[in-house]
């Protein structure tokens, strides 16, 4: 019997050991996770793949758009391979800080409640949050909500926004939003007719709209305001912070953040 006890004793002791060093590898212990990209050569890079135009598939699965192609010029100057990782969006800071991405890049804006729990590079793009419907609604204004299903990304700023007027948010059929996983889907169920209205980024919302016929949609003149995308990374990623910074800083010095920018939008940043 003391045999086995001191055999099961071994394995606890064992099974311990390897848990802990799982830890030590894991990127959410609160070190710097730089040495081990530097060491093993790629980083991983969490993103909507259905957001266009920062980061999205084409008709042939590649993965194309704004932010990847940013991605990819970044990481070249500083000598790592990026890795993309499609995500659950609404999960995106509990991706980042298990360990399961390295940074978050693909349309992230800055808001005050996601700097609670990442640290953004400074901003690199601006954006709104813009009302979309189809041209012969009769909604043409936030107060001609009322009564109105509403869609909205779930886990999205776009959300945030929103919650920010909340006398607007409660006259809303249901008191809420209509929730999607995708803005995809949400403009979709809005050609469809099974919403009134999408509030979404702006520069998703005029690429989407791009690709259709725009006589079929209405942009509202109001919005639920601006803002900024940023990059964002672990709290204990001082390093990585600072080399995307100083990189963005030296392309848009040398004029290759500008053509990356011009490919996709058509016009001067």
């Amino acid at each position: 019997m003391k045999g086995r006890n001191y055999l099961l004793i071994l394995l606890l002791v064992a099974i311990s050991i390897t848990a802990l060093t799982g830890c030590s590898k894991s990127t959410a212990s609160g070190q710097d996770i730089f040495e081990k990209v530097e060491e093993q050569g790629y980083i991983i890079m969490g993103l909507d793949d259905t957001f266009a135009p920062m980061g999205f598939r084409d008709n042939d699965g590649n993965l194309v758009g704004f932010d990847i192609d940013l991605a990819r010029e970044v990481f070249k100057r500083i000598g790592f391979e990026v890795k993309f990782q499609p995500i659950d969006w609404s999960m995106k800071e509990t991706e980042l800080n298990s360990g399961n991405i390295d940074l978050i890049w693909n349309g992230y804006s800055i808001t005050e409640e996601r700097m609670k729990k990442v640290n953004f590079t400074e901003p690199y793009l601006k954006n709104r949050q813009i009302i979309i419907t189809l041209a012969d609604s009769d909604i043409n204004s936030k107060a001609d909500l009322k009564d109105k299903k509403v869609a909205v990304q779930n886990g999205s700023s776009t959300l945030d926004a929103i919650y920010k007027e909340p006398d607007i948010v409660e006259t809303f059929q249901g008191g809420e939003p209509v929730l999607f996983d995708t803005n995809h889907e949400a403009l979709m169920d809005l050609e469809a007719g099974r919403v009134d209205a999408v509030v979404s980024d702006e520069v998703l919302a005029r690429y989407y709209i791009s690709q259709k016929n725009p006589d079929d949609y209405k942009i509202l003149d109001e919005d639920f305001g601006e803002e900024e995308y940023g990059i964002g990374v672990r709290k204990s990623d001082k390093e990585l912070l600072d080399l995307l910074n100083s990189t963005l800083d030296e392309m848009r010095k040398d004029g290759s953040y500008e053509a990356i920018y011009e490919k996709w939008f058509g016009e001067s940043n």
